[in-house]
């Protein structure tokens, strides 16, 4: 009998979009950060993507002390695969996005595979009670870029790639799958590639069936199989793209960095919230979870003995 297929759950659960006056189930200090990426792996996240914040206002801190306390935690108690992000926060320099991963040598990190408006400005009409001013005036700017030009991609991929660190793609359009193509025929990125395609946030490309449709139909086209597919929907998003994603053979990414909600007008308590209702998702379609050691085998990682935590 052939067996059941493995799904990678990630499980990213902090971010950088998302502030704290949203939900109070956001973690924001290190203890809620660790005690956040450890529950999401029980609950079967083989990948836990991870972001710090300033533990007094919640604003995001990209210093690579802010994730010290949370990373050493967080191996201790899990043998989870630790993915450290490139992206930081849009208003943030490449130098300070990088450093992070840099430092800690991850088996995996975040990069953003091309510029793009990026809007949070939406949010504000949803949430108008706002705890904090750095919240309103970061929701309300409407001339953020988020920069990720070529020379700041090969910059982080020159940076972290001799480190033994590789690369969870996030692609928010069809021009950044090119982009990765690029790339890969320079000789800069190996295979298997691991592909986040992101849907439903202003400034990418939307949600819809046939927007998720094209992204994988570009990826086969452009790499056949040298990769691995995966998906993440913001918000109301997240349940329905990640159930047609991993019937259509991919992998899955939640989180609170993506998504406060566990249904509608119901706020997710916790990161392993969302992990048990994908979960139930891919089980109910007769698939199976890869354990973080296979997660390893399919992504050709390093090893957690390998990095700098």
């Amino acid at each position: 009998m052939a067996k059941p297929r493995k799904v990678i759950i990630t499980c990213a659960v902090t971010g950088a979009i998302h502030t704290p006056s949203m939900s109070e189930h956001l973690p924001v200090t290190a203890s809620e950060i660790a005690d956040a990426a450890i529950g999401a792996a029980q609950a079967g996240a083989a990948i836990v993507h991870l972001h710090a914040r300033d533990p007094e206002d919640g604003r995001p801190d990209q210093s690579p002390e802010a994730f010290a306390p949370f990373l050493r935690v967080i191996k201790q108690a899990s043998d989870c695969v630790v993915n450290i992000t490139t992206g930081g926060a849009p208003t943030m320099t490449i130098e300070e996005r990088v450093r992070p991963a840099e430092t800690y040598r991850p088996e995996v990190a975040s990069l953003n595979m091309g510029s793009m408006n990026f809007g949070l400005f939406p949010m504000l009409k949803r949430f108008p009670e706002l705890k904090h001013q750095w919240e309103r005036d970061y929701l309300g700017n409407k001339n953020i870029i988020f920069n990720n030009s070529f020379g700041q991609i090969e910059y982080i991929l020159t940076t972290l790639g001799p480190l033994g660190t590789r690369f969870e793609f996030e692609c928010y359009d069809t021009a950044h799958l090119y982009n990765l193509k690029h790339f890969l025929d320079a000789g800069l990125v190996k295979t298997p590639l691991f592909i986040q395609t992101v849907f439903g946030l202003m400034g990418g490309i939307g949600a819809h069936p046939d927007d998720v449709m094209h992204m994988k139909r570009t990826a086969d086209r452009l790499f056949g199989d040298q990769y691995q597919w995966s998906v993440l929907g913001a918000g109301k998003n997240q349940l329905p793209i990640a159930a047609m994603a991993a019937a259509m053979g991919g992998n899955v990414r939640v989180g609170l960095e993506d998504s406060l909600w566990l249904g509608p007008g119901q706020l997710a308590k916790s990161n392993a919230q969302q992990v048990t209702k994908v979960r139930q998702i891919i089980e109910g379609l007769g698939l199976e979870l890869a354990t973080p050691d296979e997660a390893r085998e399919i992504l050709h990682l390093k090893g957690a003995d390998k990095v700098g935590f």
